[in-house]
């Protein structure tokens, strides 16, 4: 008896030093940000707590999303192919097992490979890998069924800050439960709650998911106060003193050419709506600094429980910035001198992503010359600032391009990242698969090969762990694909094969002499596009891209 009580304290002890030493794992994520919004990227917009853990940590240059929200949250989660995982476009079903708009039963979330090997799981903020978000259907793509022991956010894309549709408190919609509510911040203070409220000695995993600022254009009069006026230039001389910022940083090369302003956005000096087009992207800044707000929020919560230290903090955005003009274009609807309708009664559901009045009984407006902001507007800050926002590559959120598909990813950890390293700058090219394959390497955690009799896709990630502690090899031995409505993509090396459309042609550039892909030299070089684009056709058949979804006339 005294053998056996001896051995289970043992036992116990080695348990608890084992789950002692592997950190906790906070990932973080952005909604339609470009690459230079934030300071520690070039941005101008004040993100104080986001460049202290980049200035503690380190930042990687090339960095990779897929171009879209809801596919590039299921390759997130599952470290596959976002058509591996089923939502290989948007959330619906087109029939194909890439293209279901659910998360299938051939992949893992991090919190379903992490729950076993003793993690808890936590969840805050936006889902959007399944297609059915009503209250009254199936949930069995949910949060709290993919893995996750609490949950709060909302289920749906996209929605008002003021009253999002599907919020959800683990399995059961709710109207907005914070007074008064603003949906960055819930988000914030929900992470920062799980935090305060773990006990045991069991590491946690939380995901925090923001939704800002993606469109409608919604933030706090105290913030958007902090940037009246300073867009008044315009976004051609932001693009140039963000691109000069980039440079000094070391996350631009010099001798990489700027690119042309896109042909969808005028000269500032020739645009006719300065006033509104300024307001669109001061309120847009005021919900990137309400979002850093949050950061510090999920940060100071890990400190008073000591546990910052020993925790993996991850950031990133899903896409790069949003040229969508969602509600911004014609005329102004409904009218100016609409009546008030009935308020909303206390408890009722918002179930529509575009609401049709506010709590307090206010048309919601649209249109070009809508001030946004406030919770009666529902506008996008249009692709003028996101051609900013994505400086100084091409192309924004859909195409896969450097402008749609390149993110931030700051990484800091304590006890985890050498002296040597901290502030550095990390070059080496790296994607949202990599980070199911990091948590399992951190956590120590075993990746199933298959969960009820159903397969598994192996994980297509490489573990970054190496390069964030600056100790190991690291190395890539496979080249890196992209697909989103036809746009697809191929970068092996220093080489990137891309493409607009199902049937464009192909581009070629060199991505270490021209990143920002001035240059196509895919005449100069038939037999490397051919060799590239094969490359990519055979992993569009393995990774279930094609058959795929789009008109062959286009």
């Amino acid at each position: 008896m005294i053998r056996f009580s001896l051995f289970c304290f043992f036992a116990l002890t080695l348990a608890t030093q084992a789950s002692a030493d592997r950190p906790n794992i906070v990932l973080m994520m952005a909604d339609d940000m470009g690459i230079s919004d934030i300071g520690c990227y070039g941005g101008e917009i004040e993100t104080p707590r986001l460049n202290q853990l980049a200035a503690d940590g380190l930042r990687f240059s090339q960095f990779y999303n897929t171009s879209r929200c809801c596919p590039t949250r299921a390759s997130l989660l599952t470290g596959l192919y976002p058509h591996q995982a089923g939502v290989g476009h948007m959330m619906e079903d087109r029939g194909l097992s890439g293209y279901q708009g659910n998360l299938n039963n051939h992949c893992r979330t991090i919190a379903e490979v992490l729950h076993p090997a003793g993690y808890r799981t936590y969840m805050s903020g936006k889902w959007h890998v399944t297609r059915h978000r009503m209250p009254e259907g199936p949930k069995f793509n949910w949060p709290r069924q993919r893995g996750f022991d609490r949950f709060y956010g909302t289920i749906h894309g996209a929605g008002s800050f003021f009253d999002p549709n599907s919020l959800t408190r683990d399995n059961d919609q709710i109207a907005p439960d914070e007074e008064p509510f603003y949906y960055t911040n819930a988000i914030g203070n929900n992470a920062a709650r799980f935090i305060t409220e773990h006990e045991g000695d069991d590491p946690f995993f939380l995901y925090v998911a923001f939704t800002s600022p993606h469109w409608p254009m919604h933030a706090l009069e105290k913030d958007i106060e902090k940037y009246k006026g300073k867009y008044d230039k315009g976004w051609d001389s932001l693009r140039e003193e963000r691109l000069k910022r980039m440079i000094d940083i070391g996350l631009i090369k010099p001798e990489w050419k700027m690119t042309e302003r896109d042909p969808g956005a005028p000269a500032w000096e020739d645009e006719r709506m300065k006033t509104w087009m300024s307001r669109r992207m001061e309120v847009y800044a005021a919900m990137v600094d309400c979002m850093d707000q949050n950061v510090g929020k999920v940060v100071d919560a890990l400190k008073a429980k000591g546990m910052f230290e020993n925790t993996l903090i991850l950031f990133l955005a899903d896409n790069g910035g949003c040229a969508e003009e969602m509600g911004s274009g014609g005329k102004v609807r409904p009218p100016l001198d609409a009546g008030p309708s009935m308020p909303m009664k206390p408890g009722e559901l918002q179930l529509d992503m575009v609401p049709k009045i506010t709590r307090d009984g206010k048309p919601v407006r649209q249109g070009k010359g809508v001030m946004p902001g406030a919770a009666d507007t529902y506008v996008a800050y249009g692709l003028p600032w996101a051609n900013a926002s994505n400086t100084p590559f091409r192309r924004y959120k859909h195409w896969v391009h450097e402008g749609g598909i390149s993110t931030p990813l700051i990484a800091h950890w304590p006890a985890g990242v050498a002296v040597d390293r901290k502030n550095t700058i990390e070059h080496q090219p790296g994607h949202l698969i990599d980070i199911m394959a990091t948590c399992v390497d951190v956590a120590r955690a075993e990746y199933p090969a298959a969960v009820d009799g159903a397969p598994i896709h192996p994980m297509e990630g490489v573990s970054l762990l190496p390069l964030i502690t600056g100790k190991g090899d690291w190395q890539r031995t496979q080249p890196l694909f992209w697909e989103h409505e036809g746009n697809r993509a191929v970068r092996d090396g220093k080489w990137k094969l891309v493409a607009t459309m199902a049937k464009g042609e192909w581009e070629l550039y060199d991505i270490e002499r021209d990143r920002t892909e001035t240059t196509d030299l895919a005449s100069q070089n038939p037999e490397r596009v051919r060799a590239m684009a094969t490359l990519w056709q055979n992993w569009a058949v393995r990774a279930n891209v094609l058959p795929w979804i789009w008109d062959k006339k286009k």
